[in-house]
């Protein structure tokens, strides 16, 4: 341990309080860049970040943006001589409530519940936003490392202009080492370092039988209509045991998932699975969330109940999504998904695949290295417990064009999450405490770093 390290704790201890009052700030601002009905909140967000970044005497801040895309705020700290730059990353922007009515408290007023504060953004992910700037409180603005604080405005809606502003910043954005406090821990006492992701692919299927609708009692019978033909097609994405039925995706194994598993009774109580409802495929948990492919059907366009008619539908459509396994290539599976829906349209129905939105490649990260030492030895000191690496289900595109723009840097994923902080869901949150000890991590990183 280095001799350091109390001063540092003591330090964090000491910024914590009004790091969660700018976190309420930031989290009563509702910057769902993805409405644009919420184009100027997201401004005032990326303001109110520069304005917590500009009271820590930076070298220089700046608000900047590419292709038209949300404002991005970038913050610079020098480095001391012979130490190196490390990127800090987060993003300030949010997914929409899903619903203001069906949370517990309103999503853009924080509240504290049971030692979590709940509210839209409060971890994902201006939690990360003020874990970076509660650190550089920690160190009064003078970190013993160089300090590139970069703040994104658009992660919610799949960074669109983050490659362009990678390359136009490119000598801004240079570091040694990259921290992407964007992904979650498994257990708020157990800290984790995210080695794997899944990719993101989407097409849009629609399926026709008719040139219009027709009397569902005159015609119906020798007629088929679009929506029960696509019904069976959207049925053979699974076999009967549930795994996905798309011939030739690639699923494959990785040490993460061998060593860290979750008991299922704890999972199904997490994701609010109903009783006797099964899992679905085969492995570990984590084997099948980390390295599987899952193919779901996220809508559908049809008429609704209450105005179905009596009349064979013409055409109907629908929204496929595919998360793919570390290791496949993501356009090759969306190829592979798009096949197998043509080729299981039932009584010769007309059918068209089209991609939908962009192409999330799936990513592993190396793990070996110095960088990678010191972030175990730090989070581990920090939380009292060994650090593990997890993969997560979910899709950071982002990180995959990090490590492609600045192939030189170690890339450590890390985060202020937890299973029960309900990431883009109903009722988000984020425990205080291990806000505390993940600033805490943090601040004894970059003094690993610096040696």
């Amino acid at each position: 341990m280095s001799s350091n390290r109390p001063a540092i704790a003591s330090a964090v201890e000491g910024v914590i309080v009004g790091a969660r009052a700018d976190l309420e700030r930031l989290v009563r601002i509702p910057s769902i860049w993805a409405d644009p009905a919420h184009a100027a909140d997201t401004e005032a967000s990326a303001a109110a970040v520069a304005a917590l970044a500009e009271a820590l005497n930076p070298e220089s801040v700046r608000i900047i943006r590419a292709d038209g895309g949300a404002p991005a705020v970038v913050a610079r700290w020098p480095a001391p001589p012979g130490q190196p730059t490390v990127l800090l990353y987060a993003h300030h922007d949010v997914q929409p409530t899903g619903g203001d009515a069906l949370w517990t408290s309103p999503p853009f007023e924080p509240t504290e519940r049971n030692g979590r504060l709940y509210g839209r953004g409060a971890a994902d992910d201006k939690a990360g936003v003020m874990t970076h700037l509660a650190v550089l409180r920690a160190y009064g603005g003078a970190p013993p490392v160089g300090v590139t604080l970069f703040v994104e405005g658009e992660e919610e809606s799949g960074s669109p202009t983050l490659p362009a502003l990678l390359r136009e910043h490119h000598e801004l954005l240079a570091a040694d080492v990259i921290v992407i406090a964007d992904s979650a821990n498994p257990a708020v006492d157990v800290p984790a370092l995210t080695t794997s992701l899944r990719g993101l692919v989407d097409v849009v299927v629609e399926v026709s039988m008719l040139e219009n609708p027709v009397h569902s009692g005159v015609y119906g019978g020798p007629v088929g209509d679009a929506l029960t033909a696509l019904c069976h097609t959207l049925a053979s994405l699974h076999d009967e045991k549930g795994e996905v039925a798309v011939a030739g995706l690639r699923r494959n194994t990785g040490t993460d998932a061998a060593t860290l598993d979750q008991p299922e009774a704890e999972f199904r109580a997490e994701a609010g699975v109903l009783n006797g409802v099964e899992m679905l495929g085969s492995g570990t948990l984590a084997e099948r969330i980390w390295h599987a492919p899952a193919v779901a059907v996220l809508g559908i366009d049809a008429p609704a109940v209450a105005n179905a008619s009596n009349v064979l539908l013409p055409r109907a459509r629908a929204f496929v999504s595919l998360r793919v396994a570390p290791g496949e290539d993501a356009v090759a599976a969306r190829d592979l998904l798009s096949d197998h829906l043509r080729a299981h349209v039932p009584w010769g129905a007309h059918v068209e695949v089209a991609p939908a939105f962009g192409v999330a490649e799936p990513f592993a990260l190396d793990t070996r290295g110095a960088a990678y030492d010191a972030a175990r030895r730090a989070f581990a000191e920090a939380y009292g417990n060994s650090t593990v690496e997890i993969g997560i289900g979910g899709s950071i595109p982002f990180i995959a064009e990090f490590a492609r723009t600045f192939p030189g840097a170690a890339v450590l994923v890390t985060g202020v999450g937890d299973p029960a902080s309900r990431w883009h869901g109903i009722d988000e949150s984020l425990s205080l405490p291990m806000f505390t000890t993940a600033v805490r991590a943090e601040a004894f990183l970059l003094d690993e770093l610096s040696r």
